[in-house]
């Protein structure tokens, strides 16, 4: 543990942007799995793959992950989706 006040505070601001993190990704993840088990099952709407691409996109916009991740994932749901029809 710092003894430092400054280092303290780094610490606690970087526990919190931890957390943060980890919830944002987490969001990432659990949009993706729903929208590829909605195509799998056949039911994907548009609405489904408007959520998970807007999803990724703003995740890519913050940072969360990088654009060619966004990118390339949302182009694969896309092309399951589209094959599924």
């Amino acid at each position: 543990m710092p003894n430092i006040k400054s280092a303290i505070k780094r610490v606690s601001v970087t526990e919190k942007k931890t957390a943060a993190n980890k919830m944002k990704k987490s969001e990432i993840r659990t949009s993706v799995k729903k929208a590829k088990a909605s195509v799998a099952a056949g039911e994907a709407t548009p609405d489904t793959l408007k959520n998970v691409q807007k999803t990724l996109d703003q995740a890519a916009a913050k940072g969360h992950i990088s654009k060619q991740a966004a990118s390339r994932t949302k182009s694969r749901i896309a092309k399951a989706a589209n094959a599924a029809k």
